[in-house]
């Protein structure tokens, strides 16, 4: 399958409608004073399973056969995806399989379990999941639905940027959170198909950035995934990348990677300023911000990805722990 187009996203939009919300795009007063310029903050973590991931998932499923759907779904996923997968799954009554490493934090299992998905640990990293995913999909017949190198997952996500752009047709920079590359592929497609001046600014966490390595190297590379607060953009790209890769380095303006004090300042300040509870991963481009690495041109749009976050860990960063 080739790379998606603008004419893709808007495919998957009719897709997905009745299957995913269309989330709010607010005006944050704290950012706002902070950065001297509008800051809007585009709330994906109220989307029904918490996180971007409903979007991309919905549509791959969607865009089956029905005799594909007969045989069922699979995939691996450091949670988030892993979820939406068995959520979509559900809603379009499909089997679905969901390949965990050790290292997806206990809510986001059992969340997956509790949505009816037949849940596998394996291994220690994303790579070790995603190997055994595909296994599973030889074995079986099952189809397998990569958490982000799939251009109908990257097509999906991309109707968060066309929302954007939507809602706040003037928007001059936007952060988006970056691990494989599907939500900024598809995010960062959608704005600069519309308008080629947007400033796309990818954000990771220092500790295991694999698309930045990918990137730095000039092609796909295996890094060690490490525990951070940002779990969710754990895991590599693949080395076999076949789409995420290429249009993040045509489509990226600037790439930011984070330290784990100021993911813990973020979560803290999403709490206690926007009255949000979000997971790491979620609050990337909000710490972004406060760590000053965003000039003040705007109307900026900070995308807020995810809210599943463990409530120990959530009540440990907040009280100034975890960092």
């Amino acid at each position: 399958m080739s790379a998606p187009s603008l004419h893709d996203l808007y495919l998957a939009r009719q897709r997905i409608h009745g299957l995913v919300r269309s989330t709010p795009l607010e005006l944050s007063p704290s950012l706002s004073r902070h950065l001297g310029t509008a800051v809007y903050l585009k709330l994906e973590a109220l989307q029904t399973t918490g996180s971007f991931k409903l979007r991309g998932a919905s549509n791959a499923i969607a865009a089956l056969s029905n005799e594909q759907r007969a045989r069922g779904v699979v995939t691996a996923s450091t949670g988030n995806h892993g979820r939406a997968m068995a959520h979509a799954a559900a809603q379009l009554g499909v089997k679905a399989t969901v390949f965990l490493s050790q290292l997806v934090p206990a809510n986001k299992v059992q969340a997956i379990r509790d949505l009816g998905a037949e849940v596998c640990i394996v291994g220690h990293s994303q790579d070790d999941a995603q190997h055994a995913a595909q296994q599973h999909a030889d074995a079986h017949g099952a189809a397998l639905i990569p958490p982000f190198d799939h251009p109908h997952v990257i097509a999906g996500q991309g109707t968060l940027g066309l929302e954007i752009i939507e809602q706040l047709p003037e928007v001059q920079q936007v952060l988006v959170p970056l691990s494989g590359g599907g939500l900024f592929a598809g995010v960062a497609l959608a704005l600069k198909s519309i308008n080629p001046a947007i400033v796309t600014h990818g954000i990771s966490m220092q500790r295991g950035a694999a698309m930045h390595a990918s990137l730095q190297a000039g092609c796909p590379v295996e890094v060690e995934e490490l525990p951070t607060l940002a779990d969710s953009l754990g895991g590599g790209i693949g080395l076999g990348n076949q789409h995420t890769m290429s249009m993040t380095q045509r489509l990226l303006d600037q790439l930011h990677l984070l330290p784990e004090a100021s993911i813990a300042n973020g979560m803290r300040h999403a709490y206690q300023q926007e009255r949000l509870v979000l997971e790491g991963a979620g609050v990337v481009g909000i710490a972004a911000l406060l760590d000053g690495l965003v000039p003040a041109r705007g109307p900026v749009v900070v995308v807020v990805s995810g809210r599943n976050v463990d409530s120990a860990q959530h009540l440990r960063v907040i009280n100034g722990g975890d960092a």
